[in-house]
């Protein structure tokens, strides 16, 4: 197992009905909405979502920014912008590790017990489900190894694919 004490989790559905404290968005640069779980959460959030993100002035890729959650039931949205996919060659890896270790921070300081991600970057960004899996079990693992908060990280798939390729990577010991 993870070693974690079950701190770490793995749900299939729909990120934007979770009751967590606070869910990460897969955002374009914009912050404005877009596709994908960015287009859900903006939709389900309503109008005040983007009204906030427009105070927001964008993102940089790496990074991540919060807001509340309005009418979703989770309390904040952590923005983050994963890399579009080239291969590896352009510094994806890091960026995408940024993303998670960014928005777990943002989630830690505003107080934030639990946190959903989706697969970042893996949609219309193309950054292949195995790699950046990877990436994100082995940052939430190196960030709740050091910090209390959040207590608990879920990793929220769209498809049984993608769940399984999440629970094989959390069944492995570290560093395999």
């Amino acid at each position: 197992m993870d070693g974690l004490d079950g701190r770490i989790r793995v749900v299939k559905g729909d990120i934007t009905t979770l009751e967590v404290d606070a869910i990460v968005n897969a955002a374009n640069a914009s912050l404005l909405g877009g596709g994908g779980v960015d287009g859900a959460i903006h939709r389900a959030a309503g109008p005040g979502l983007l009204a906030e993100c427009r105070t927001l002035h964008g993102c940089d890729t790496g990074s991540a920014k919060v807001t509340a959650g309005y009418r979703l039931p989770a309390r904040w949205v952590i923005h983050t912008v994963g890399p579009v996919w080239a291969g590896g060659t352009r510094g994806e890896p890091g960026l995408l590790a940024s993303c998670y270790r960014t928005s777990l921070v943002l989630a830690a300081t505003a107080g934030a017990r639990s946190v959903a991600f989706p697969a970042i970057s893996t949609g219309v960004y193309g950054y292949p489900i195995e790699a950046a899996a990877r990436i994100a079990v082995r940052e939430a693992r190196a960030f709740l190894r050091a910090s209390r908060v959040p207590e608990t990280v879920f990793f929220c798939c769209f498809s049984q694919s993608d769940r399984e390729v999440y629970e094989a990577l959390l069944n492995q010991p570290e560093g395999a």
